[in-house]
């Protein structure tokens, strides 16, 4: 089954269009002009759209044509023209339409023979995308350390199902390779993966970038917009930092985990998603239960399968081949020839702590990278530290105090930088400003 946006002006013609689908298992949206098909496009996605090319209005069909190009590009275009316009069909085809109908349309039977073709286009099309991204960008979850095993089996494991799945680990240990990876898997391989940085994303946007919005719903809202929920619908979310949520959006997301439906802001239609949920952290979340800074019934919802990605200090077996690929990358990406790593390099790559994980590791590397003149990456080049934040914390005090002095400490290995303050610290970045505020470190 598939959603298809019918544009035509004529209601016959959308009446007999939308029949025809429909008696096909279709799906069918119609809109009677221009302005309301974009106003459609901008609500929701589509995996086709037939629009008639003359229209009435500011909009005709070679302008739907271009918006969908640019604002749904996975989405296919079929175009209907009258006897004499074939032209102007081409030209659309030149766009991107997939191909064009004139009208009359001889029969149903015809309809949907060119709908099949564009269909299956645009599922192989996902195929090779999704072949592309895997090769391209999906690096393994392990170069064989054992102590990955068990990792590698639970995933394969409930990758093949719809069950949901949260993940547990240190700040830079993978935890969104390893949701991508069961995405891949997983039979909504073909559908969207939305990740969203529960801890990146400011707390009064955050309900907006979840749920959409609906135009007018606040100051600055000029149109609707789909939230990164619907715009996952039928495919996975991932849902990174979740520790981060506040009680009030815990409570709303909780909603949609049972119920599999919302409203956006400032909305009154109830919309339906069906989703794979993938939730992350870096936090000790049951002790967040237990001392109520988060939702008991939201744990169990997100918690029904669990898997812990260890450290890479864990995971030494590891390093050196990470560290390889990694190099071959930043290479790469820094327009330099293949760099490799002397035995002092690989050494002190083997034995250092990693309390950053795999990008305290990756920014070791690229500092080396850009230190080095020529090809080679001494020991000495590769800068490492060997203090977890809790290493040089004082030995009295207060709560506060010892709180306020780790994230000093962080800060300053940091450089000031808030974000890898905020992964040391193994807090969000969020949750980090709140406590800078909180004890006047500035």
């Amino acid at each position: 089954m598939a959603h298809i946006l019918i544009v035509d002006d004529e209601a016959g013609i959308r009446e007999f269009l939308a029949d025809a689908l429909e008696a096909d298992g279709h799906e069918t949206t119609t809109a009677e002009d221009g302005y309301a098909a974009l106003k459609l496009l901008n609500e929701r996605a589509f995996d086709l759209m037939i629009t008639d090319l003359r229209m009435p209005g500011a909009v005709d069909g070679m302008d739907l044509v271009r918006k969908a190009r640019s604002e749904q590009p996975e989405m296919e275009v079929i175009v209907l023209t009258a006897y004499g316009t074939v032209d102007t069909a081409v030209e659309a085809m030149k766009l991107g339409a997939f191909d064009y109908l004139q009208k009359p349309i001889a029969s149903p039977a015809e309809l949907r023979m060119i709908v099949a073709r564009a269909l299956e286009r645009r599922r192989l099309l996902a195929l090779e995308d999704r072949s592309r991204r895997d090769e391209a960008t999906l690096a393994p979850l392990t170069y064989g350390d054992p102590t990955m095993a068990p990792v590698v089996r639970a995933i394969e494991k409930v990758a093949a199902t719809n069950a949901t799945v949260l993940l547990l680990g240190e700040s830079g240990t993978g935890k969104e390779l390893a949701a991508r990876t069961i995405h891949l898997k997983s039979p909504r391989a073909n559908g969207p993966f939305v990740a969203v940085n529960c801890a990146a994303i400011a707390e009064q946007l955050m309900e907006s970038e979840l749920f959409g919005h609906e135009k007018g719903a606040f100051t600055g809202a000029t149109q609707s917009r789909r939230g990164r929920i619907e715009l996952a619908d039928g495919g996975t979310l991932f849902l990174d930092e979740i520790a981060e949520l506040k009680p009030a959006l815990q409570a709303k997301l909780l909603r949609v985990l049972q119920d599999r439906r919302f409203e956006r802001v400032g909305g009154t239609r109830t919309i339906e998603v069906d989703v794979r949920w993938i939730a992350a952290t870096n936090r000790d979340i049951e002790e967040m239960v237990r001392r109520g800074e988060f939702r008991e019934d939201l744990y169990h919802r997100l918690a029904v399968f669990p898997i812990r990605l260890p450290p890479l200090r864990e995971r030494r077996q590891d390093i050196l081949p990470l560290a390889e690929t990694l190099l071959a990358r930043i290479a790469a990406e820094l327009g330099r020839p293949p760099l490799r790593l002397d035995e002092s390099a690989r050494r002190k790559i083997l034995e250092a702590p990693w309390y950053g994980n795999v990008r305290e590791l990756s920014n070791a590397l690229e500092r080396a990278a850009i230190l080095t003149d020529g090809d080679v990456i001494r020991g000495d080049q590769i800068l490492v530290s060997h203090a977890s934040p809790a290493a040089t914390l004082p030995l009295s005090g207060t709560i506060a105090d010892l709180e306020a002095a780790a994230i000093r400490r962080a800060l300053e290995e940091a450089g000031g930088n808030r974000r890898r303050a905020a992964e040391k610290l193994g807090i969000g970045e969020r949750t980090l400003y709140d406590k800078l505020k909180r004890y006047g470190i500035t």
